[in-house]
Parts: C-alpha cells; sequence; structure tokens
C-alpha cells in the first residue's frame, strides 16, 4: 500500500492541500485533480468542480472523517483521505510537514493503478533475476581477475551497457522512491505552493 502522512494547519486551503499531496506523493502537478467531501466536489475548473479556495477547517471535519482526493482524472488515481487527529500547533514547527510514508509513487503517466501494478509485476519479475545474475557474472569477473580488462572486449563491453539500460528501465518503472527528508525539504521550500497550480 501507498501511504503518506502530513501534518497541515487547518487555515490551509484546499488548493494548497493538493500541493502539499503533490509534493508528498512524488507527483509533477500536471494533471486535473478534485477533492470529493460530503458529496461535494471541489477542484479544477476545468472538471466543472467548486472552487478549491476553502479552508480546511471550513469544511469541520470530524477525527476520522474520510474524504476522496482524485488526480489525473482521466485514469484516476484515488486517494482515501482520513483526519486522523487534531493537534495544537507546536511552537517552531513548520507547516506543512510529512510525518511518515511507505512506499514508491507510481510514475506520472503510467496509465493508472491497473497499469502501474503490472510494470511493477513485470519490472520484478524472472527476467529481473537473469539480469542480476548476469550482472554478478561480470562484478565476479573483475573481482577475480582484479582488472577491468573485461571492457576491452567492445562485445562484453555492449553486453553490460545493454544490462545496465535495462536494470535503470526495470527502476524507473517502481516510480520514484519515498523519502520523508526530501519531501520535507521540498515542503520547506515552498514547492507545494509552485505545485498547487501547475497542470495541463
Amino acid at each position: 500500500m501507498v501511504w503518506r502522512r502530513v501534518q497541515v494547519p487547518s487555515t490551509m486551503t484546499l488548493r494548497e492541500f493538493h500541493g502539499v499531496l503533490q509534493v508528498a506523493m512524488g507527483w509533477e502537478g500536471i494533471h486535473l485533480y478534485q477533492f470529493v467531501i460530503h458529496t461535494v466536489r471541489y477542484g479544477s475548473w476545468e472538471a466543472g468542480a467548486r472552487s478549491p479556495v476553502v479552508t480546511l477547517g471550513n469544511l469541520q471535519l470530524r477525527k476520522g472523517s474520510r474524504f476522496l482526493y482524485e488526480y489525473d482524472l482521466n485514469t484516476p488515481w484515488e486517494h482515501e483521505v482520513r483526519l486522523e487527529e487534531r493537534r495544537p500547533v507546536k511552537h517552531g514547527a513548520h507547516y506543512p510537514a510529512c510525518t511518515g510514508g511507505e512506499s514508491n509513487c507510481p510514475p506520472e503517466d503510467c496509465g493508472g493503478p491497473g497499469a502501474w501494478m503490472w510494470q511493477r509485476d513485470e519490472a520484478l519479475g524472472p527476467d529481473l533475476h537473469e539480469d542480476l545474475a548476469t550482472a554478478l557474472e561480470f562484478i565476479t569477473e573483475i573481482g577475480d581477475t582484479r582488472s577491468l580488462a573485461v571492457l576491452d572486449d567492445p562485445d562484453r563491453a555492449g553486453e553490460l551497457q545493454e544490462l545496465l539500460f535495462r536494470i535503470k528501465g526495470r527502476a524507473t518503472l517502481l516510480g520514484q522512491s519515498f523519502e520523508e527528508r526530501k519531501v520535507n525539504d521540498r515542503l520547506r521550500q515552498s514547492e507545494h505552493l509552485i505545485l498547487m497550480h501547475q497542470q495541463m
């Protein structure tokens, strides 16, 4: 399961919260979005939704309340948002902040949840074991001979280059890894305020 935990002030608008979710998830903010809260849609005006310039506090959500955040409405990524608790603002703390999360963010424009799961299975499938075994053979040969002479052979060098290209491609299919520190660095630099407006 892919999840993120963020702390945001109740004075934040849904538009700003959209930007926070983009940063926390690792999305790029290039698609339409909407929140569905109490059957009311807020979000991109192109989707016919209400203006997202409403504060979280004005939504009068209770502890445990859940609502839907959809991103990329052509192949919607549905995120369940839950209000876990309300806390007083800590003096000296920076908000918004990411306090936890797990699993890679799916790549932008990968075709939706079904396509991403297929790509992930493909990236980690049986061919990966074969590629890693071949890479281990190269490493072992270099280690045993204590020489990079194996790369002097154009055919072997080409084989290694293709192998590394395939492995790198597999990593791309797995999406962007989650790193809490990087997310918080981006939030401190106010990237969420840029991403809240950035869409095609």
